[in-house]
């Protein structure tokens, strides 16, 4: 059994400033919102070998616009390389933000499960299983929901709705206690 030195990131905390690179090359801080909103949608996904991740991502650009209607912004990212991201970009219908090479240290800051691939035909490299964070305007974690299987994710237009009633109502971080 391996170690893992992730600690637990607590709701109402500030998000870690993490820079992660983006299809184009640039680097971009994963959880400062942009594109006009002050919230943002921080989705970790497995990689490109995960046909629940595609699906998943596919969900996500169908429901955007309700995410956008609550002021939050979108990224998503993996530990995939370039190459494996352009690949999954044949599968993928996206128009959002997508990012690579997320390091195993910066799964371990964010407190995700992190996997070993089972062969080389699933990836090359150790992975972070789902994530998701929601980050408010001040930079505080406000939803936080990591699993350690692929099959247990937020349900997103759930997730969407939920964030319209909280901005609309100034619902509280909740779980500090």
């Amino acid at each position: 059994m391996q170690s893992n030195d992730s600690q637990k990131l607590r709701a109402g905390s500030q998000f870690p400033d993490l820079q992660v690179q983006m299809r184009d090359g640039e680097m971009q801080s994963l959880g400062k919102p942009e594109n006009g909103h002050d919230w943002k949608l921080v989705v970790v996904y497995r990689g490109k070998h995960c046909p629940i991740c595609t699906k998943y991502l596919n969900q996500l650009e169908t429901v955007k616009t309700s995410f956008a209607d609550a002021g939050v912004d979108i990224i998503a990212v993996s530990a995939d390389s370039k190459q494996q991201l352009e690949t999954h970009l044949e599968e993928l219908n996206i128009n959002f933000p997508i990012a690579y090479g997320l390091t195993v240290e910066q799964m371990n800051t964010l407190g995700l499960y992190i996997s070993d691939p089972r062969s080389e035909k699933e990836t090359d490299h150790p992975f972070a299983e789902p994530g998701v964070f929601v980050i408010n305007a001040k930079g505080d974690i406000h939803i936080i929901d990591i699993s350690n299987a692929p099959f247990a994710r937020p349900e997103l237009e759930s997730l969407a709705s939920g964030l319209s009633y909280i901005r609309g109502n100034d619902y509280p971080i909740r779980g500090t206690h």
